[in-house]
């Protein structure tokens, strides 16, 4: 996974977590990329001022992205261009963009590093665990939204989906979300009839289903898709904290401990398509 060339939707979800970052970390500058080969290329940037960090591979080991990389952890400092304990390969575009202190985070799925997100200041203040902490949740919510596509594309499901399935999928979880935004009761629960009727059209399952509330459902189609908490609570109108809520409750209900196990569960009990 590592080596191959990042596609649009990586870049996508790599652009929609800085955002996260910068919105809850009160970062103003956020920017990052895709794991290459040999390195990050920072393809990703939010809050810059200039173009010197667009496009620049930070090499694995090289400076503080490139050795969060290599020890797959997150890692900051205070003042970049007099920081010890890292190489200082990149402190002419780091200096040009007017950047002090740098928080640096890895994405990890199974393993392996997939992204490095960056967020940063132009003064030379200590970072605070509040904003570490929240650098490190939305890594945490691509690593999660990563995994799923990834399963998605694996076919990890016991029984492979039938030809055009992945079609099928968006359109439930798009109606689902439409329906969270109408008023009219009725309506709305006819909606949730025919999402319910996509869901059981393929592998029905022989167990007890367990009862999951339409908000339960609405989360587990989303992250079905792969999208991050903060990007269902913006679809669904409601709290990236309420998303989480609604996740742990569903994967209570599915006797699981992933989100990525809990869509497993899901569409094997025939909820989700």
């Amino acid at each position: 996974m590592e080596d191959a060339a990042p596609t649009h939707v990586e870049r996508d979800e790599v652009r929609r977590a800085l955002a996260t970052m910068r919105t809850t970390t009160g970062l103003p500058v956020a920017f990052g990329g895709v794991v290459q080969t040999g390195g990050v290329k920072l393809s990703e940037l939010l809050g810059t001022s200039t173009n010197s960090l667009a496009g620049l591979m930070v090499v694995r080991g090289n400076g503080l992205g490139g050795k969060a990389l290599a020890l797959a952890k997150p890692l900051a400092v205070t003042d970049y261009s007099h920081a010890a304990g890292i190489s200082h390969q990149y402190d002419q575009p780091v200096t040009a963009e007017g950047l002090r202190s740098i928080v640096a985070v890895p994405v990890v799925v199974n393993r392996v590093v997939r992204a490095v997100l960056y967020g940063a200041l132009r003064q030379a203040l200590p970072l605070g665990d509040r904003v570490l902490t929240a650098a490190r949740e939305a890594a945490r919510d691509l690593e999660q939204g990563l995994a799923v596509r990834d399963a998605q594309r694996s076919r990890i499901e016991d029984v492979k989906a039938p030809r055009g399935w992945e079609e099928v999928r968006a359109a439930h979880a798009e109606l689902r979300q439409l329906a969270a935004e109408v008023t009219d009761d009725a309506l709305r629960q006819r909606v949730h009839d025919v999402c319910a009727r996509l869901a059981a059209s393929w592998a029905p399952p022989d167990a007890p289903v367990p009862a999951l509330s339409a908000r339960e459902l609405d989360v587990l189609a989303g992250i079905a898709l792969g999208q991050t908490n903060a990007e269902v609570a913006r679809r669904l109108g409601v709290r990236p904290e309420t998303v989480k809520a609604y996740l742990r409750s569903a994967m209570r209900k599915l006797d699981v401990h992933s989100r990525l196990a809990a869509v497993v569960a899901a569409r094997r009990f025939g909820l989700l398509p």
